[in-house]
């Protein structure tokens, strides 16, 4: 079966892909980018991939060429003869534009749905989607991976007494409730912010009881970072013993950084779906390479991938 596999990364995913690849036990094959004077450029897949499975790995992140360098990878894999392409995107980017919230604006999740199947890409797996309906938009087959995989053993591992979860939102109170469940049926707390105007939190409240306790904050994108300190504030404010967070999707955004570094937080425990841009004391990276790996092993042998997850929807 190995001899039919051939696994590509892109630049922007090039480390995780490459760890992707060890954990699956088999060498990453090379792509070589030609970059033009005018900052275009040409991927060129290096080895043959006529009648092989062709798994293509890179996060969606900014700037857009990484979008449009998984798409021309895709095209080059399809016109080259693959025989079947699956794209890995361990970070959906544009996943928060999923609905139109005001008149005239585009649906972006939906067109970048488009665009990949479009390209020739046969299936999709990814991570901890924004919206979980974004699956909906592919007419191909989806594997969502869940982070629960990584985080709820992580945080049975510390041990932490009075343990409670917190969402920094109502919207993601579902997800914290089920970290909670898995925990030992963990404390449940929700943080309800305010917003004068979009990336800046005015104030928090927060509904539950956190005295004494050890608090996590569950989410799956921390970007600006605004909304977790000021959610870590807000629960250090109301009693809690410590406070740490797990976030998926390490976007961090701006001086999202320095909010981490000086914000009340012990820990900001996040996946290597995006790398980071530059250290933080406070943030703890830990690997989806071991996931990916396992799930592409089951995607072959047809085995369930969904029975990986610790975290189950009821």
């Amino acid at each position: 079966m190995n001899s039919e596999i051939k696994l590509f990364g892109g630049r922007s995913s090039m480390k995780l892909a490459e760890k992707i690849a060890e954990a699956y036990d088999k060498p990453l094959s090379e792509v070589e980018v030609l970059v033009f004077n005018d900052g275009e450029f040409q991927p060129h897949l290096k080895e043959s991939v006529r009648g092989h499975h062709v798994f293509l790995i890179q996060s969606t992140i900014a700037p857009s060429d990484s979008i449009w360098e998984l798409l021309m990878l895709i095209d080059a894999a399809k016109r080259a003869s693959a025989k079947y392409i699956t794209v890995i995107i361990p970070y959906y980017g544009y996943a928060r534009q999923d609905r139109k919230d005001r008149s005239r604006v585009p649906i972006a999740a939906k067109l970048m749905a488009n665009m990949l199947v479009k390209a020739g890409a046969n299936r999709l797996m990814t991570m901890d989607l924004h919206a979980p309906q974004i699956q909906g938009f592919f007419d191909i087959p989806v594997d969502h991976l869940d982070s629960s995989f990584i985080f709820v053993p992580y945080i049975q591992g510390l041990k932490l007494p009075n343990l409670a979860f917190a969402s920094p939102d109502a919207g993601s109170a579902n997800r914290t409730r089920l970290f909670a469940q898995k925990c030992g049926n963990a404390g449940l707390v929700i943080c309800e912010k305010y917003r004068k105007k979009a990336g800046e939190v005015a104030g928090m409240t927060v509904i539950g009881e956190v005295k004494g306790k050890n608090v996590v904050i569950v989410d799956d994108i921390v970007d600006s970072a605004g909304t977790l300190t000021s959610a870590a504030k807000a629960l250090m404010e109301k009693g809690a013993e410590s406070v740490r967070a797990i976030c998926t999707h390490p976007v961090l955004s701006g001086n999202a950084y320095e909010r981490v570094e000086n914000s009340a937080l012990t820990e900001l425990v996040v996946c290597d779906t995006i790398p980071l841009r530059q250290k933080c004391t406070k943030i703890n990276v830990q690997s989806v390479a071991p996931l990916f790996g396992k799930s592409i092993k089951r995607l072959l042998e047809n085995r369930s991938i969904s029975s990986l997850f610790i975290q189950k929807h009821s």
